[in-house]
């Protein structure tokens, strides 16, 4: 029987002598990359109901959720505090009803040395915490779950898509 070396455990870039610090990114080349990541609104009845019937006192909280969304990717590094300022050149947002609730999709780009995963994330979940903040109202029951990434490209680490 043979023994097998354990690996070697991860590198902690963040942290340098048990001490949080922003990873230097000076020597890595730019280069254009993309990722995707979406978020789900489980809606009550009511909350439902105050949505689809344009009532909403506070306004169209999907368009609220998609101008969220932009602001949330262009404000990553206010709020993710480790997390590199990206010159973002596009977010695409996507915000839909349907049978399972509101269902968030943001694909952010940029031409950079670090990715925009964290990007992507934190637009889904701004515009889904805007949903509900949009029809808290008519339920305190609305649930926000199933934030997650669904793709990246570019970078060192090559591709990623998660598998449906």
């Amino acid at each position: 029987m043979t023994e097998s070396t354990p690996p070697d455990p991860p590198i902690l870039t963040h942290f340098r002598d048990g001490e949080p610090r922003m990873v230097d990114v000076t020597d890595k080349a730019p280069t254009v990359r993309s990722a995707t990541a979406e978020a789900w609104v489980r809606l009550p009845p009511e909350a439902r109901r105050a949505l689809e019937s344009g009532t909403n006192p506070k306004g169209d909280p999907l368009g609220v959720a998609r101008l969220a969304a932009i602001t949330g990717a262009k404000r990553t590094s206010d709020l993710v505090l480790l997390c590199h300022p990206l010159p973002i050149s596009g977010v695409d947002v996507d915000v839909t009803l349907n049978e399972e609730g509101v269902h968030v999709v943001a694909t952010v780009r940029t031409t950079g040395r670090t990715g925009v995963e964290m990007e992507a994330l934190t637009a889904v979940t701004a515009a889904a915490l805007n949903v509900y903040d949009m029809l808290k109202a008519a339920s305190k029951a609305i649930e926000i779950d199933s934030v997650r990434l669904l793709s990246k490209s570019g970078g060192k680490s090559g591709d990623f898509v998660r598998a449906p």
